[in-house]
């Protein structure tokens, strides 16, 4: 697996700044990237799903933000959906995501981050 880690990084969120704080710890050439000052594309998003372990649909958060933006799972459910929902309302990406070759997963719960890491 490739020596170079991305995080799409939100630092206002305790489990991304600990997702963080291991990959800094990790040998892993890292590249932060704080997705909400500069947004991924739908196109972006659409190449992270692609790496992605487990269901696309987990990268959208349920909270209020979803609710307000007048979202439903309706509007989360193929790739396509989901980059274009993530692409227009950044705020709504689940966080953090680690990127590691042709892999990537969601870091949370925050014990999931350490084998990513070390694989």
């Amino acid at each position: 697996m490739s020596d170079d880690l991305t995080i799409l990084h939100n630092p206002r969120c305790s489990t991304s700044r600990a997702a963080l704080e291991a990959a800094e710890a990790s040998a892993l050439k890292l590249n932060v990237h704080n997705y909400l000052k500069v947004p991924l594309s739908e196109q972006d998003w659409l190449e992270v799903i692609a790496k992605l372990d487990g269901d696309p649909t987990e990268l959208v958060r349920r909270d209020p933000n979803f609710a307000r933006s007048g979202l439903s799972d309706d509007d989360v459910r193929t790739p396509e959906q989901i980059a274009k929902v993530l692409a227009e309302h950044p705020e709504l990406a689940q966080r953090p995501v680690l990127i590691r070759g042709d892999r990537a997963i969601i870091g949370r719960p925050k014990d999931a981050v350490g084998p990513f890491l070390g694989s």
